[in-house]
């Protein structure tokens, strides 16, 4: 069997609800039953075939409803692994950083490009933090508590996690010194980031270490997966940019959350409307 996943970014209807059990009929995907999971808010419409048909079927078609197809068994995800900027947090830290350097346009652009796919990640983070060279280090704290915001719904998705018995990782291609803090009001149990490097109390214009890319964040879903003894099909990666999309072509439900486009294209499943909620619906039932 399978569910989809309806959340609303206001209010789900009953006659949303019968449109998206009539388009899974249409679809050859068989008759659904459904329950509300908050009345109002999110439901499950349960269908026995072709989660493909139905996610053609369901996926954006509803208005500002978002839909996530999985197998029933698999719901009770385990494994979380998650990017930070953009995902679990509302800004992209190193544009922000820029802002305070004056150069937050000519960095943005940067970043954008990168997280389009257009440019590789790993070079453009070193040009970018090359530029940031000289921004004193107590700019990162202002920056931290001035400019971060979590991400709505953030908070009930790691616990939802956590009370499925399992985990939650971020892991960032930008920096420590926000994924840490970050981690721990949101309440992930590891945290994996970039190093900014730094002398005579300013960024160095260097990044200390190997980059924390596209292939650690897909390397640490397997690694976590294999230090559990949990299968592919216990973990989801959420995630926007590029460098997500291999942690979320490897994990058991791949979330694109308003991504770019490519991005989207590699994922399972895309929340364009709603907060982080609507995934902690979908794996917790």
């Amino acid at each position: 069997m399978f569910i989809a996943t309806l959340v609303a970014k206001d209010a789900l209807s009953v006659g949303d609800i019968s449109e998206g059990q009539d388009r899974l009929v249409s679809a050859g995907c068989g008759p659904s039953d459904f329950r509300w999971l908050e009345e109002g808010k999110a439901a499950d419409l349960r269908f026995s075939a072709d989660a493909v048909a139905a996610r053609t079927a369901l996926d954006d078609q509803l208005g500002a409803i978002d839909v996530i197809i999985q197998k029933e068994a698999h719901r009770r995800r385990k494994l979380l692994v998650a990017d930070m900027d953009s995902t679990m947090i509302t800004v992209e830290c190193i544009d922000e950083l820029a802002d305070y350097a004056g150069i937050k346009p000519q960095i943005a652009e940067v970043t954008e490009r990168a997280m389009r796919g257009e440019l590789d990640f790993e070079d453009a983070l070193r040009s970018r933090v090359a530029l940031l060279k000289g921004l004193p280090e107590r700019v990162i704290a202002q920056c931290l508590e001035e400019r971060v915001k979590l991400m709505p719904g953030g908070k009930a998705l790691v616990q939802a996690i956590h009370g499925n018995g399992g985990m939650a990782v971020l892991v960032s291609g930008g920096f420590t010194h926000f994924a840490e803090p970050v981690g721990q009001m949101i309440g992930f149990d590891r945290m994996i980031a970039n190093r900014l490097g730094f002398a005579d109390g300013a960024l160095s214009g260097e990044v200390d270490g190997e980059i924390v890319g596209a292939e650690t964040k897909k390397a640490t879903l397997l690694s976590v997966l294999e230090e559990r003894s949990w299968a592919i099909s216990d973990s989801i990666a959420v995630g926007d940019g590029a460098n997500d999309i291999a942690m979320i072509e490897a994990a058991g439900l791949g979330v694109a959350y308003h991504a770019k486009p490519k991005t989207e294209a590699a994922a399972d499943a895309a929340i364009r409307h709603a907060d982080l909620e609507a995934i902690a619906f979908a794996i917790r039932g």
